[in-house]
């Protein structure tokens, strides 16, 4: 039985982050089956874990082979599956795949130089080249893909030509941990009037820093509620991180894809900087992505 035979039969896609995994069963047509979420992401695996690992997702959801993307394929995870260059499209990660056995095979990411910057990204390319294969986004979109770090991802005939990475997920979270803010940033934001002027304030600034600890001293001061806070510094960390990626060269359509948690606060920071978006569920474009992948292979 020839690779492609045994891919487009059915298989399990497997999206494997830093700190979770997603896992699911696709059928010869693609169409998604039986799935499972948990937390063992790649951090969460000891060394020489991964064997017992990919032998557990098995247990679960069949004897099938194995397509795997994201973190597993970093220095942190499995085996090192080296970056693709910009411009990349499906055919370019096909050809990328390193393949542990015959029945496992790990899809690369892509990596970006240019303009005195270097960038990377694991995962996010399996789900914006599958929402281009899918026809849920123009093929030359800009891409808002939130996250611990969101990328910004501009994208060219259907192939992802250049992007950036911002980690405002990753200081928001350093914020609520260690800061002087810690106390205030308990709830959780959402797109509310506090939350929309905190984008405006970001979108339209360049004082993220001192507008940063304004937070407190308008809590101290009594000229904001504590309760609003968390709000105000997730908009105020979003909209510098919009102004940041509306400054990527001109997209006629603007999508954000990933978990609707997080869209529905970029879409919203867009908004107030006069900009609609389009979002989008990342979890569908994954399988779609994937299963093109399969289909080249």
């Amino acid at each position: 039985m020839t690779k492609s035979m045994r891919w487009t039969e059915g298989f399990i896609a497997v999206d494997w982050g830093t700190t979770n995994r997603r896992a699911y069963v696709v059928d010869g047509s693609g169409d998604p089956g039986a799935e499972f979420e948990d937390s063992k992401g790649v951090l969460s695996i000891g060394k020489g874990g991964f064997p017992a690992a990919l032998a557990e997702i098995r247990d679960r959801l069949g004897d099938k082979p194995l397509l795997l993307g994201g973190m597993v394929g970093s220095n942190r995870g499995w085996f090192d599956a080296p970056y693709v260059p910009c411009p990349a499209g499906i055919e370019d990660l096909a050809k990328g795949l390193v393949w542990p056995s015959e029945r496992e095979a790990i899809v690369p990411g892509v990596s970006f130089i240019g303009n005195g910057r270097a960038d990377v990204m694991r995962g996010e390319e399996v789900q914006l080249l599958g929402a281009v294969a899918a026809g849920t986004i123009d093929e030359n979109a800009l891409v808002c893909h939130p996250g611990t770090h969101n990328k910004w991802t501009l994208l060219r005939h259907g192939k992802i030509a250049s992007f950036q990475t911002v980690m405002t997920g990753e200081l928001f979270n350093l914020l609520k941990q260690y800061s002087i803010l810690a106390d205030l940033l308990k709830k959780e934001a959402e797109p509310n009037d506090s939350f929309r002027a905190g984008a405006r304030h970001g979108w339209s600034n360049d004082d993220l820093l001192a507008e940063l600890f304004s937070v407190r001293a308008r809590v101290l001061l009594k000229q904001a509620p504590a309760e609003d806070s968390a709000s105000y510094a997730s908009g105020l960390l979003i909209g510098n991180d919009v102004r940041i990626g509306l400054a990527t060269p001109y997209a006629a359509q603007v999508v954000v894809m990933g978990r609707p948690e997080l869209t529905c606060l970029y879409a919203a920071a867009i908004e107030e900087a006069g900009r609609a978006a389009i979002e989008l569920d990342g979890e569908q474009s994954f399988v779609a992505g994937i299963s093109r992948i399969a289909e080249v292979i």
